[in-house]
């Protein structure tokens, strides 16, 4: 039976609710992936008698795919739409499942991970162009329910993936956590044949079609592959690729500005500060986030000696307090005080990681896991809807995507300063020099914040107060 068929003409005033299952499913596929490696990574270097150094590229991969695919795939759902993309989508995402399941080596198992990471980029991007083709056709102003509820199933999801991920290597072997995908993506396949639509009401607003600039793509890509691989192994003799990325860069902006129609238009940012800051708030919140994700749970293997599913179940009163914070307080229209308190949350978990040793009880790693609960409900959720506000709507796909693009960049800092913190072994000293890394990205994520006077004017907007200034 087809989408035509069975869709009826949804509500003229409320959010049309049949689009919330196959946004919410679409969106957790990237984030439960990106996590839900974290207690794989051991079981699989035992299997396949791989280093640690190779198996890292599990993680890496993922994060290369998807930070150069997700402002690619939202520009493309800017352009034709969110219903095409988050099919093929879909269908990448069951594929990447079977090519891990399959897999005879550890060359497949990464290329699994790349088709993953391209396969998973489509459901967030879609889902905000939805949310704002919705609140276009509705008159809704702030559709605070809905992007609450984006925030719960992204975020605060990424966090239950190392628990789901020790559930399913107890049961089914480290090959499970690549096989949950198959069902997964057919669910959104089917999710998306029957609900998405053809037609949504940005439509009339939508750019006309024009040649995809390859160029642009090509370059903007180099740059985010010469600028990760440099924070997968930040040394003296690695800064070349730092360089290059600056300069494949500086090219990539140069010939932006030249193009009538770029894959990124460098205008819209440059002449948009606050959605720059924004950008960087999303870089040091989700290098506190993922530190604590990898780092913190490598030391409760390798420093604490808990198993797999042991970790993951420490871990999981933060997707519990997550989930309920963003519940409870989603629907507060202002995010100003969301991201004050958050930042300030996350300087006292990284306070709190100094003060852990090896024979640390339990219930005190419990108690660090329902702290870090807290930023986990809120930044995310005050950063999702302060581009909400700041991006230009003709672009909100491409803008959604950046964002996720710019969390990355925290992930692999987040990963490249676990690496050089733990070493070998990921022992007590080495959380705490992780600590204090993650003290430093908190204090710089908490400043800004406060001198952000953009804030106030987006509050404002968000309230219904006063026509937006941050455009």
């Amino acid at each position: 039976m087809t989408a035509t068929v069975t869709r009826h003409a949804p509500p003229p005033d409320r959010f049309d609710r049949r689009l919330l299952s196959p946004m919410m499913l679409g969106a957790i596929l990237n984030p439960i992936n990106s996590s839900i490696i974290a207690v794989a990574l051991v079981p699989i270097a035992t299997s396949l008698g791989a280093p640690a150094s190779e198996t890292a590229w599990l993680v890496s991969a993922l994060y290369l795919a998807t930070s150069i695919g997700q402002p690619l795939i939202g520009r493309l759902v800017d352009t034709f739409g969110p219903r095409r993309l988050f099919l093929a989508g879909a269908l990448l995402t069951t594929i990447a499942g079977v090519v891990g399941v399959l897999a005879p080596n550890l060359g497949f198992l990464i290329a699994a991970r790349v088709i993953l990471g391209f396969g998973t980029c489509a459901g967030y991007p879609a889902a905000m162009y939805l949310i704002r083709s919705e609140a276009k056709r509705t008159g809704m102003r702030s559709p605070a329910g809905v992007l609450t509820a984006l925030s719960v199933t992204t975020q605060t999801i990424a966090v239950v993936g190392p628990t789901l991920g020790g559930l399913l290597i107890q049961v089914g072997g480290w090959r499970a956590t690549f096989a949950v995908n198959i069902p997964l993506g057919a669910a959104a396949l089917v999710l998306g044949l029957l609900f998405l639509p053809k037609t949504t009401a940005l439509d009339t607003e939508r750019p006309p079609r024009g040649r995809l600039d390859l160029l642009g793509i090509a370059l903007f890509a180099a740059t985010l592959v010469a600028l990760l691989l440099f924070l997968m192994d930040i040394r003296m003799t690695t800064l070349w690729l730092l360089a290059l990325a600056a300069l494949l860069g500086a090219g990539f902006a140069l010939w932006e500005l030249r193009r009538p129609d770029p894959f990124i238009d460098v205008r819209v940012f440059a002449g948009n500060i606050p959605l720059l800051v924004t950008y960087a708030r999303s870089v040091l919140a989700a290098t506190v986030s993922y530190c604590y994700l990898y780092g913190f749970t490598q030391w409760l293997e390798g420093g604490r000696g808990l198993s797999p599913s042991g970790a993951g179940l420490v871990l999981l009163p933060t997707f519990g307090v997550g989930i309920v914070v963003a519940s409870v307080f989603g629907r507060r229209p202002e995010i100003r005080w969301k991201l004050l308190l958050g930042s300030l949350t996350q300087v006292v978990m990284a306070v709190l990681l100094l003060l852990v040793g090896d024979g640390a009880p339990v219930f005190a790693l419990l108690g660090i896991a329902v702290v870090i609960g807290i930023p986990q409900g809120l930044v995310n959720l005050a950063i999702q809807n302060t581009l909400y506000y700041q991006a230009d709507p003709e672009r909100i796909g491409a803008s959604a995507g950046l964002l996720r693009t710019f969390m990355y960049l925290g992930a692999m800092l987040a990963s490249s300063a676990t690496g050089a913190f733990f070493g070998q072994r990921a022992d007590t000293p080495g959380l705490h020099e992780l600590a204090w890394f993650m003290l430093a990205a908190a204090g710089l994520f908490l400043l800004i914040t406060v001198f952000d006077r953009s804030l106030r004017r987006v509050d404002r907007e968000a309230t219904g107060g006063g026509a937006s200034e941050t455009r």
